[in-house]
């Protein structure tokens, strides 16, 4: 019997964003058909203005299209009210960003513990979900730490804990290497990447950095809001044969 066909987590159809610019508007993205699917590890890469981040922010549903469509498990994102969005970012996707976006008062327990505190988790239950993500991440003995008190790495390593905590099914890093050195950089890749294999999440990051294609299973190059090659790389197979789809 033939294996059915992976339903894709998010679909992007058809789809343009303008942006205005004074009197007259930009286009960022350029007619945009991409599937992503659950499991999936992705990077968005190209040079800045080349539509990366504007990719990012319609993928996890900050954003809506122009014209187009974007549907999110197989339901049309501008069919939703702006309460029944919010319920599913909440719900279903987590976000990474260059700038980290750790609360500076808060330790980095109490970072990572917000997420659940906001969606009511009585505070013991968010505080020791909060400690055994840290934990797994390598920051058991920084707990305590404000994020002044940490290195890029380990403020970034805090930011993905934060974005993991309510176990969503997408997790949308915007740059998340851009402030780190070539070490940390991949370091937080080599992280993300090994979560998304242990816990089938699907990571979509974007990126300017080439050296970090090669820990990725996929990658869609942008260039000028056009998505001009989408490659899936099949690391397990001998031969490491890649299939290429010129966009």
């Amino acid at each position: 019997m033939l294996q059915e066909d992976p339903v894709p987590l998010v679909e992007l159809r058809h789809v343009i964003k303008h942006y205005p610019l004074g009197e007259s508007r930009i286009t960022a993205l350029k007619g945009i058909d991409i599937s992503i699917f659950p499991g999936e590890f992705v990077a968005i890469w190209g040079p800045s203005g080349s539509g990366k981040s504007t990719l990012c922010n319609l993928i996890g549903l900050l954003d809506a299209p122009s014209s187009g469509m974007v549907q999110f498990e197989g339901r049309n994102a501008a069919a939703l009210s702006d309460n029944q969005r919010t319920e599913l970012r909440n719900r279903a996707i987590g976000f990474i960003f260059q700038g980290f976006n750790l609360i500076p008062v808060l330790s980095a327990l109490e970072n990572v513990m917000l997420p659940l505190q906001i969606a009511h988790l009585p505070p013991h239950l968010a505080r020791d979900s909060a400690r055994r993500r840290l934990s797994e991440i390598g920051l058991s003995n920084h707990l305590a730490h404000r994020p002044a008190k940490l290195s890029g790495g380990q403020q970034q390593r805090v930011a993905i804990a934060r974005a993991l905590i309510a176990k969503p099914m997408l997790v949308v890093a915007d740059e998340p290497t851009a402030n780190l050195d070539s070490e940390n950089a991949l370091m937080i890749i080599d992280l993300m990447r090994n979560i998304s294999k242990k816990e089938g999440t699907t990571f979509v990051f974007s990126t300017h950095d080439m050296r970090l294609l090669k820990r990725v299973d996929r990658h869609i190059m942008m260039r000028d809001g056009v998505a001009i090659e989408d490659r899936t790389v099949r690391p397990h197979t001998s031969d490491d044969k890649a299939e290429v789809r010129l966009c």
